[in-house]
């Protein structure tokens, strides 16, 4: 499986670099392009942990094709969109709509399905064949939205990652902080 998504907004960057200015105590802007690499780098490394979007945002992921139902890896999705096929050079064509079928859970998993494999959607049941699913997928609209604890622990670790060059961990109160929110799947 594959996931692209789109860079998380700059106007959430711009938040968290505020509000990590503030925990430091900075108050001049010669240091906000170091700051910012490292906000974007804790936001990544708090979806990284916690196996979810933080932030919505757009995307496309890549699944095998088949008749049985698919989970798909991001999460929480909020929209799924357009289901495309990917021909084995990577080119997309998008699927009749009737032929395939998408849910998406009360806990916000995306599931996908081809229920037709025939000519007309150019799938068949051969091994490799991938479809492409359009979604948008994340807890929070900006900032403001995200639950206080996700919020203290990219800024904690944004903190730590611009002034702790040499250390080797991050706090341990930001996997504090984020544990409640760290989605676990069984294979």
């Amino acid at each position: 499986m594959t996931v692209n998504m789109t860079a998380v907004a700059q106007e959430v960057v711009a938040a968290v670099v505020a509000e990590t200015k503030a925990w430091l105590r900075i108050e001049t802007a010669q240091d906000d392009v170091a700051l910012a690499a490292a906000c974007r780098s804790a936001i990544g490394m708090g979806e990284d942990f916690c196996a979810q979007r933080l932030f919505r945002r757009a995307g496309t992921e890549t699944v095998r094709a088949g008749r049985e139902w698919r989970r798909l890896t991001t999460c929480p999705v909020r929209t799924i969109g357009a289901v495309s096929r990917l021909s084995s050079d990577g080119v997309a064509s998008l699927l009749p709509v009737g032929s395939y079928a998408v849910d998406i859970g009360a806990d916000g998993d995306g599931w996908v399905r081809v229920m037709q494999a025939d000519s007309g959607t150019g799938i068949g049941a051969g091994i490799g064949e991938r479809v492409r699913v359009d979604l948008t997928a994340g807890i929070a609209e900006s900032w403001e939205d995200l639950p206080d604890p996700l919020k203290q622990g990219i800024v904690r670790l944004a903190a730590h990652l611009f002034a702790e060059n040499a250390s080797e961990a991050p706090p341990a109160i930001v996997s504090a902080l984020w544990r409640p929110w760290r989605r676990m799947r069984i294979a």
